[in-house]
């Protein structure tokens, strides 16, 4: 997997949640991963498809999830109902958004499916032969995965 597929991932994603939340952000050790892996509780997934084919993943414990949404909308959310879920799904679009506009930028031409919101426990994610790289991000509220798992097109 090219670096330069990921680090405007990484980059928006960075610059979107502080935006968003107006608070520090923090990268935790990038990790490889080749097999299936269990999903924390909520998972947005974004498909990416054209010069490159795979998935974006961005995932999270519920509670992280929550915090997200009551702070993207000013006001206290306690469950994963629709607003939340839609909240958390415009916070992966606008990540994937800018991410994609900065590959476009740098030649890459490749689109996006919608996002589909998954939410549950006991959950995985099989990254169908293509490795995984996980960036950990670090909030006051916890942790979001990054889960990038892209390869080009033969």
């Amino acid at each position: 997997m090219r670096v330069e597929y990921i680090n405007p991932f990484v980059e928006a994603a960075f610059n979107v949640l502080r935006e968003v939340l107006s608070e520090e952000v923090k990268r935790g050790e990038l990790f490889l991963k080749s097999t299936s892996q269990p999903v924390l509780g909520v998972a947005v997934i974004v498909g990416l498809t054209g010069d490159v084919e795979g998935r974006v993943l961005f995932d999270m414990k519920k509670s992280v999830a929550l915090t997200i949404a009551s702070q993207m909308n000013g006001e206290e959310l306690q469950t994963m109902d629709d607003l939340a879920k839609a909240t958390i799904s415009e916070l992966a679009n606008m990540i994937t958004g800018q991410a994609v506009t900065k590959l476009h930028e740098l030649g890459f031409k490749f689109d996006l499916t919608p996002p589909a919101i998954i939410t549950g426990d006991n959950m995985e994610v099989s990254n169908s032969g293509v490795e995984a790289l996980i960036v950990p991000v670090e909030l006051q509220a916890g942790k979001i995965e990054i889960n990038v798992a892209v390869r080009e097109r033969a």
